[in-house]
């Protein structure tokens, strides 16, 4: 048996899916412990090019059973055309979903955009996808759970009193006259929930089952530790906990403790949405950089905002995840740049900072930068670190030193075999 976790270390993004695809494959399981589809995975491997919204990456491997666990917000529509489009490809998802996940209905994206709008320069850079409100309805007692659609006089019960409550919210805060009716969102879920029902398990007691089988099992976590909802960029973050320590919550496995912890971090600094970003890069070579990198958010369609390589930030999330190892990726990305910056350091009032701050002390800090010389030699077919050139291999050393953790995956092409293990 051994129980593995793959998170990020930043902003998000930093190609936690590929790292996922290439462990999964001889992963028994792997579970998908928080989020909903406002985000994406991006794997690239002998299928094709795929951007996973709320299947976990696991799905390629023909025999991984992938869970989405009871800490997801799960949007059914969304569901079931990720899995439709899987099967047009020709593979068959295998997977399990939660009894306790939580359904993200129509009414929670109206209320995201609705409230974006409202906040209007303000805005929280949401994806708008319903995730706030969705877990907010958690937190005060008014979600549906996926196993509830197992119970219609149950679920119609609930709904009602919900859409209810939810139409006085869209008048009274947001001036909307009867954007929706509960004939609406029945309707809805009757429709997207009746492909789902064959795969809503109790999850608890299969993981339980496969612990005691002396199966390997992995975790995923969407983001990364900078939009975390305690300890991330607040109130720039997600609406749940992207932390590894949230996995046996999230996942629902209780009793079992990780055996590795594996922090995905990218070669350069990226994030999309709104929040302090003190390694801003000038605009024009952020352009160049986000080009080559094909830098634009999985589930939106954004480019991201770029900046050189944040150690300040990047050490502060791998000791919050409680890594104990990382996966750097993106390194090719960063062949024919003449000087590479590594933040070491931020200043606020003339002070110092080598710790992670709060936002009021962030949202004026400047950064304080060494300088390394880069590599002009194409990376992409290196398998081993010696065989990098010595300015890349000096590159991740400093990393490596400046963030504390071990760098064992270095990550030099999208595809699953471009990888180099130190």
């Amino acid at each position: 048996m051994s129980i593995e976790i793959i998170v990020g270390a930043n902003w998000g993004d930093e190609g936690k899916g590929r790292m996922v695809d290439y462990f999964a494959q001889d992963a028994d399981f792997v579970i998908r412990y928080q989020g909903g589809n406002n985000a994406g995975h991006t794997v690239i491997n002998e299928f094709g090019e795929f951007k996973l919204h709320l299947i976990p990456s696991g799905v390629f491997s023909k025999k991984t059973i992938n869970i989405l666990g009871p800490g997801m917000v799960l949007d059914l529509q969304s569901l079931v055309e990720e899995i439709e489009s899987f099967k047009k490809h020709g593979i068959d998802p295998k997977i399990y979903i939660s009894e306790r996940a939580v359904i993200c209905f129509p009414y929670h994206r109206y209320e995201d955009i609705w409230e974006e709008e409202r906040l209007g320069k303000n805005a929280y850079g949401s994806t708008r996808r319903g995730i706030a409100p969705v877990y907010g309805d958690r937190t005060i007692k008014k979600a549906i759970l996926m196993g509830d659609l197992f119970y219609p006089e149950y679920l119609e019960k609930r709904l009602r009193q919900i859409v209810d409550w939810k139409l006085q919210i869209a008048q009274g805060v947001y001036g909307k006259d009867n954007p929706f009716t509960f004939e609406d969102i029945w309707e809805w879920t009757q429709k997207w929930s009746k492909p789902l029902l064959p795969y809503i398990k109790n999850t608890n007691e299969i993981l339980e089952q496969a612990v005691k089988k002396g199966k390997k099992i992995l975790f995923e976590a969407q983001l990364g530790t900078l939009r975390d909802l305690y300890f991330g960029i607040y109130p720039y973050t997600t609406s749940s906990c992207t932390l590894s320590a949230f996995a046996p919550i999230g996942g629902g496995l209780f009793g079992y403790p990780p055996d590795r912890v594996i922090a995905v971090v990218k070669a350069f600094s990226t994030c999309v949405g709104e929040g302090p970003f003190v390694t801003l890069m000038e605009k024009e070579e952020a352009d160049q950089l986000r080009e080559i990198a094909k830098e634009y958010g999985a589930a939106t369609g954004r480019p991201r905002t770029i900046g050189h390589f944040d150690a300040v930030a990047t050490k502060y999330g791998v000791k919050v995840q409680g890594a104990t190892e990382i996966a750097l990726t993106k390194l090719d990305s960063l062949t024919g740049k003449k000087i590479l910056k590594i933040c070491t350091h931020y200043k606020f009032e003339n002070k110092m900072f080598d710790d992670f701050p709060i936002n009021p002390i962030l949202e004026k800090s400047e950064p304080v930068y060494i300088e390394l010389p880069g590599w002009d030699e194409d990376i992409s077919k290196v398998r081993r670190f010696e065989d990098l050139p010595q300015n890349a291999q000096n590159y991740v050393l400093e990393i490596e030193k400046r963030v504390s953790c071990p760098i064992k995956y270095i990550s030099v092409g999208p595809e699953r075999e471009a990888l180099i293990m130190r």
